[in-house]
């Protein structure tokens, strides 16, 4: 798989920051904080195979890209 980098949390200084990649795959990758509130988790159904990663409120700019 290829990634192409769209951006990354605008809020940010560092290297280490939450950001959004474009696939050739036709599908995005999220890079963010990883979940481990156990009530969080417990409020939703994540299959085998699949995990969730927090991004702040002002990245969703980011998703407005068109492919």
């Amino acid at each position: 798989m290829k990634v192409e980098f769209l951006g990354e949390d605008p809020g940010s200084g560092g290297t280490e920051c939450p950001s959004l990649y474009r696939t050739d795959r036709d599908s995005y990758v999220v890079q963010g904080w990883v979940v481990s509130d156990p009530e969080a988790l417990s409020a939703m159904d994540i299959a085998d195979g699949e995990t969730v990663v927090e991004i702040p409120a002002r990245m969703m700019p980011l998703f407005r890209v068109q492919p």
